[in-house]
Parts: structure tokens; C-alpha cells; sequence
């Protein structure tokens, strides 16, 4: 029977274009939205800081998710030449378009590309790395600016003074400075129970490399107790270090001493 033949042979055809469409199909719906909705690039409302030499993840997504494997991913930085921080195109990183600071630091999450995250790994972050970052997706059309902020952290070191001031004085000078920091820190002085001293103002010095040395003095008393604390702080990276200096009984003796021989010498 011809006939018979004929739906015989156009059913292997007939199925292998179903095959072909409901791929493509399948195909336009990871990659396009869907009716009635429009995606957009999401990222963080607030600043994402950073401690230089940590790593980190600057959050973007797309929503609603989509598979973003098979987009082209662009996380770039405005204020660069070339511009480009990272680039992913047909499911490999364009290396050789980046700025070259940032070679070999630089990674999205191939697992979660097809969830529509399309955060970036950026991994040993520098000084220099902060900025504001543009995640795009060109075939969508949106973005999002995700903005970084490195801060720098030191040590502190705290110096018990003695000038000619104290020896009129029943005082101590103390000194507290801290070098490499940014941004640029605040110092405070607290007694023994936390409360804040009056100290005279922070002397602050920016260095070639940018960062920030502070120093700071304050004159403190018997009465105040015999413990003291440093505290240097970033108000926009939420960075805090502190150092305690406990001056022994021994000290205030030799003040009270020598204020004793001052006075004594006045009434000669």
C-alpha cells in the first residue's frame, strides 16, 4: 500500500522537526522574557566594603531568572581604559579585553549563570579597585552599578609623653598614632569606664601611597583611673582598632614629684 508508506516514511521527518522546535523553543524561553514580564539587573542599594587583600563577591542578578550562560556578561568599570573588569561571551571569558590589573582575579559562577546570577568574583582586592562597577547585559539591555569601597586597617601604637607642661601639671601626655590607613580614620580617647576624653585635634598626614597616618594626644589625670584606650575607626567601612596603655601607680608618683619640687622651688 503506497499510501501506508508514505505516513511511514514522513513520520522519522515529522519527529525530527518536533525535535528541532520544541529545542528552539525551549531555547527562547531560557533566553527571553517571558509574556507579560520584562527582566532587569539587580544588585545591592548599599555599598559593598572591603578590607584590601581580602576576596569578594560583587552581588548582580537577573530577574526574573533567566539562563545567562549563553548571554554575553559585562562587568565593567567607567572610569578604566580599556574598561572592562570581566567579560563573558558564548561560554568563555574574553581575557584579552580586560584591564590588566585585573588579570587573573577576576571569575563569574559558571553553575549559577543558568540561574541568572551573574555575581562577580573579584579575589586579592587592592586599594586601586575601588570604584563604582556596571554589570550589564547587552541582549537585555539592563544594568546595575554595584559600588566598592577598600579600606585600609593598621596598627596602633601609644607613647607616654613627658614635656615641660606636665611637670606644672598633675598630667600625662599621652600619644597614640597609627600609620597606613583609608580612607582617612578618626581617633578617640576613652578612660577606664568607656567614657570619651577631650583631646586635642587628630594631626593627619596622606602619604605618596595614599594612605593615611593619624596621631593624636591627650592629657589625663589620676582621677580618670590609670587605664586608657586608643580607638581609631572608619565610619565608612565600619573598621575599628583599639589599643590599651595601663600607666602604673609609679608614674603618677613621679608626676605628683616633681610637681611637688616645682612648687616647692615657687615659694623659694
Amino acid at each position: 500500500m503506497p499510501h501506508l508508506k508514505e505516513g511511514l516514511a514522513f513520520k522519522p521527518l515529522l519527529s525530527y522537526f518536533s525535535a528541532v522546535v520544541f529545542h528552539t523553543v525551549v531555547f527562547l524561553h531560557l533566553t527571553q522574557p517571558c509574556a507579560g514580564q520584562s527582566q532587569v539587573v539587580v544588585g545591592p542599594s548599599q555599598p559593598i566594603v572591603v578590607t584590601a587583600g581580602d576576596d569578594i563577591i560583587l552581588p548582580c542578578q537577573i530577574e526574573p531568572a533567566v539562563d545567562a550562560s549563553v548571554m554575553t556578561v559585562e562587568w565593567t568599570r567607567p572610569d578604566l581604559n580599556p574598561r572592562f573588569v570581566h567579560v563573558w561571551r558564548d561560554g568563555v571569558e574574553l581575557e584579552n579585553k580586560k584591564h590588566p590589573s585585573y588579570n587573573g582575579r577576576t571569575s563569574v559562577f559558571v553553575n549559577k549563570l543558568r540561574c541568572g546570577d551573574i555575581s562577580l568574583n573579584l579575589s586579592k582586592v587592592r586599594l586601586s579597585d575601588s570604584g563604582k562597577y556596571r554589570c550589564f547585559i547587552p541582549t537585555l539591555g539592563r544594568e546595575s552599578t554595584v559600588e566598592l569601597v577598600v579600606g585600609v586597617v593598621s596598627s596602633i601604637v601609644i607613647s607616654l609623653e613627658r614635656t615641660e607642661k606636665d611637670e606644672v601639671s598633675s598630667g600625662l601626655v599621652l600619644q597614640c598614632e597609627s600609620r597606613g590607613w583609608y580612607p582617612e580614620p578618626e581617633v578617640f580617647w576613652l578612660d577606664g569606664e568607656g567614657n570619651l576624653l577631650s583631646a586635642g585635634p587628630t594631626e593627619t598626614v596622606r602619604g605618596p601611597d595614599d594612605l593615611y597616618t593619624v596621631s593624636s594626644r591627650v592629657t589625663v589625670e589620676k582621677r580618670h583611673s590609670n587605664s586608657f584606650t586608643c580607638r581609631v575607626q572608619q565610619n565608612s567601612t565600619n573598621q575599628i582598632r583599639e589599643t590599651l596603655i595601663h600607666v602604673p601607680g609609679s608614674e603618677w608618683l613621679l608626676v605628683n614629684f616633681s610637681l611637688f619640687l616645682f612648687v616647692s622651688t615657687e615659694n623659694l
